[in-house]
C-alpha cells in the first residue's frame, strides 16, 4: 500500500522519487485527476480526499526526515562552553559630545545657565551689535560665509549674549553654545566648529572674577591640581580690555585656550544695558579644539573622521 511505503522511506531522495511518481507530470494521481470528469460525485470526493490525504502524508514524512538528518548533525558535533567569548565592540558616545556635556555640566555648576541661538545670523547681531565697525577684518569676505539677503553664517557665539541681553536684561550670568562657521581649514580649524562664550554681567565684576573662573574650570576639564597661566593683552572690538590666556601645557609648552576680556561698554549699550551701572567679562573658546588637547589628538580633523582606532585609544 502507498501510505506504508511512503512511513517506511529513510531518506529524502527517495522519498523525492515517489513523490514525483505519483505527482509528476506523468504520475499515477495526476493521471487520475485529468480523468476525474468521467467519475460520479462519489467517486470525485473520495479521489479528492485519497489526493489530500497523500500530499499530507509526503509533507509529514519529509519534515520528520529533516529533522533526523539535522539532529544527527548536531549530535556529531561538539560545542566547548569553557571558551572564552569573543569581545564585542560596544557603542559609546564620541569623545567631541562627551567633552560638551562635561563643558556644560561645570558651567553650569558655577552658576552659568545655557543659552542657544540662530546659526543664520543678521549683521546687527553677528557684527554691529558687538561694536565691530564695518571695516573690521571680521566681516571681510576670506573669513565669513556671506548669503544673498546680506545675513552670514553665524561667525562666532557672541550673538548669542547679545539677543540673551536683549531679551532678559542684566544682571545675567550664562553661556551661549553652537556651530560657528568660517573660512577656515587646517590641522587646528575647520569651517565649521563648535564654540562656547560665557557671559556674566553685574555690579562690581572685575577681571580678577574672570581669571579665578577660568582657572577654575580649566583645572575641572583636564582633571588638574593647578594650571599655569599666562594672560596677555589681546584685541576684541567686544572687550575692553582684551586678553587671551595661554595654558601650559605638560609643563613643557605654552597653548593659546580661550580669549576673554571685559566687556565694551558699547555693547552693554547696543543691548540697553547701562555701562555705568553694570559690567562684567565675556570668554568664549572652540570645545572641539579643548576636546583635542584632552584626548591628545595631534589634528582638529581627527574628530570628524571615521576612523575608530583613535577612539580606543583615548579610552571609549
Amino acid at each position: 500500500m502507498l501510505q506504508e511505503k511512503i512511513k517506511k522511506i529513510e531518506s529524502l531522495e527517495e522519498l523525492q522519487e515517489l513523490y514525483a511518481s505519483v505527482f509528476g507530470k506523468n504520475g499515477t494521481m495526476t493521471m487520475r485527476l485529468k480523468d476525474m470528469k468521467n467519475l460520479s460525485n462519489d467517486e470525485r470526493a473520495e479521489l479528492n480526499r485519497e489526493n489530500t490525504e497523500l500530499r499530507e502524508l509526503f509533507k509529514s514524512r519529509q519534515t520528520k526526515i529533516e529533522n533526523t538528518v539535522l539532529n544527527a548533525a548536531l549530535a556529531g558535533q561538539k560545542l566547548d562552553v569553557s571558551l572564552n567569548a569573543e569581545p564585542k565592540n560596544r557603542g559609546t558616545i564620541h569623545p567631541l559630545t562627551q567633552s560638551l556635556y562635561e563643558i556644560s555640566k561645570i558651567l553650569e555648576s558655577f552658576g552659568y545657565t545655557r543659552h542657544t541661538g540662530p546659526e543664520i545670523e543678521d549683521d546687527w547681531h553677528n557684527f554691529t551689535a558687538l561694536n565691530t565697525p564695518s571695516y573690521h577684518p571680521a566681516r571681510d569676505m576670506q573669513d565669513t560665509f556671506f548669503l544673498p539677503n546680506g545675513n552670514v553664517m553665524r561667525t562666532q557665539t557672541s550673538a548669542i549674549q547679545v539677543r540673551t541681553m536683549e531679551t532678559q536684561g542684566v544682571p545675567i550670568k550664562m553661556f551661549g553654545i553652537g556651530s560657528t562657521y568660517r573660512k577656515e581649514m587646517d590641522a587646528t580649524h575647520g569651517p565649521m566648529f563648535g564654540q562656547i562664550e560665557g557671559l556674566y554681567i553685574d555690579k562690581d565684576i572685575t577681571l580678577s572674577d574672570l581669571v579665578g573662573d577660568i582657572r577654575a574650570f580649566l583645572k575641572r576639564f583636564f582633571n588638574l591640581d593647578n594650571v599655569d597661566l599666562r594672560i596677555r593683552p589681546s584685541y576684541f572690538p567686544f572687550t575692553e580690555p582684551s586678553i587671551e590666556v595661554d595654558m601650559k601645557w605638560n609643563g613643557e609648552k605654552w597653548l593659546e585656550i580661550m580669549g576673554a576680556g571685559m566687556v565694551h561698554p558699547n555693547v552693554l549699550r547696543n543691548c540697553g544695558v547701562d555701562p555705568d551701572k553694570y559690567q562684567g567679562f565675556a570668554f568664549g573658546f572652540g570645545w572641539d579644539r579643548l576636546a583635542m588637547l584632552k584626548y591628545n589628538l595631534p589634528d582638529l580633523r581627527d574628530l570628524y573622521g571615521n576612523d575608530i582606532r583613535w577612539l580606543k585609544s583615548c579610552g571609549f
